[in-house]
């Protein structure tokens, strides 16, 4: 009878009065709420525009040694697909390697010396089209275009005394080179990028959380009154978990290589030394998130925040080339998007530290400013 009379005496008044206060509550947290109405916000903005499974105006390097009227006809048709963007007309096929191994061109095309000549003589020339297929996903498609084009490219060049060559199933052959991963198996791609999303997901997320819940548990003032300096007390939290970091490292790395069948094609000393700037990188992004949030919620919904554009415009699940020019400059910016190049180039084409350096910088700038900021921010704490 009493939880029957409970319902009975039911006061919308007095629960539109523990509304009004609980919004009004939830209004105080601006950080909280910011975060409930930024977030769907920036799914919608990254889904809507950003995200491409059908990447176009893949850059290209072309390297024609023929010059004649059926090399320009074909190089015509493969711009005319639309996936191909020839950014770089070269003289030998050394330089177009190297622009393909330093990930700086997608498609490395080689038309052979006296390609018109041959086809007129009907001897079938071939063609060389060398893909970096690191990311199967990224030139999936545009290889499948190939295979539209070759029998129509020179459609308007044989005719007349020519036109006998249409009668041929092709005049020519296209040979598709896939580098780095000539099965177009996706774990050589997605697994490397797993390395990168788990350290940034769990180091910003455990140091955020674990400087925050000092606070929260009041050991923060105790911390405050030992002599320790500002910039010993960030190095002090970062230390401990760049060792976890190195941790999970050795965990996906070693699943990578046992399970996966990973290839290993360069240096793992090297891989190893760029990693720790990463993760350091990372912690300084947590740590800073620690200084502004007010509780544990909000280090978490700083965390996710920050990791979602991190996973979505970093090149890990969909192809980077395929977004449109902002959400490339945005992805950038993200360290991320460098560390995936970086595992990417050491693990599956054997890259050296000098071709990683144009990764390389941009990673250890974002530690520069996010470890300033850090301590610029704990240093605000203190007073």
């Amino acid at each position: 009878m009493s939880r029957f009379s409970e319902v009975l005496n039911f006061s919308w008044k007095r629960c539109l009065a523990v509304f009004i206060k609980e919004f009004q509550q939830m209004m105080r947290d601006r950080l909280t709420f910011a975060m409930a109405v930024g977030i769907p916000i920036m799914q919608l903005i990254m889904f809507g525009y950003a995200i491409n499974t059908d990447p176009k105006g893949l850059p290209t390097a072309l390297v024609n040694l023929d010059q004649g009227p059926f090399a320009r006809s074909f190089t015509a048709a493969l711009q005319n697909t639309g996936y191909f963007r020839i950014d770089y007309n070269l003289k030998t096929e050394k330089e177009a390697d190297d622009l393909v191994e330093n990930g700086k061109v997608q498609f490395m095309v080689v038309i052979p010396p006296r390609f018109t000549e041959k086809i007129i003589r009907g001897e079938k020339p071939s063609l060389l089209i060398s893909a970096d297929a690191t990311d199967p996903s990224a030139a999936g498609n545009a290889i499948a275009a190939l295979s539209a084009i070759a029998p129509l490219a020179l459609k308007n060049d044989l005719v007349g005394p020519l036109q006998r060559l249409q009668s041929n199933p092709q005049a020519y052959d296209i040979r598709i080179h896939k580098r780095y991963n000539p099965e177009g198996l996706s774990r050589y791609n997605i697994v490397p990028g797993l390395i990168g999303t788990i350290l940034t997901m769990t180091m910003i997320m455990l140091t955020s959380l674990a400087m925050t819940r000092e606070r929260e548990r009041g050991t923060m003032e105790n911390l405050l009154a030992t002599p320790v300096r500002p910039a010993e007390v960030m190095v002090g939290k970062i230390l401990p978990y760049v060792l976890i970091g190195y941790i999970q490292l050795t965990v996906i790395m070693t699943a990578a290589f046992i399970i996966f069948d990973v290839p290993m094609v360069g240096s793992l000393p090297l891989l190893l030394s760029l990693i720790g700037i990463f993760i350091m990188a990372n912690l300084a992004v947590g740590f800073t998130f620690s200084t502004i949030a007010k509780n544990q919620l909000q280090a978490m919904q700083m965390t996710f925040f920050f990791f979602l554009p991190s996973i979505l415009l970093s090149g890990f699940m969909f192809p980077f080339r395929a977004m449109p020019v902002w959400a490339q400059n945005i992805g950038e910016v993200l360290p991320l998007t460098h560390f995936l190049r970086i595992v990417r180039g050491i693990l599956l084409k054997g890259n050296s530290v000098d071709q990683l350096a144009q990764e390389l910088w941009p990673m250890l700038a974002f530690l520069f400013v996010a470890g300033f900021i850090a301590l610029k921010r704990y240093r605000q704490t203190l007073d």
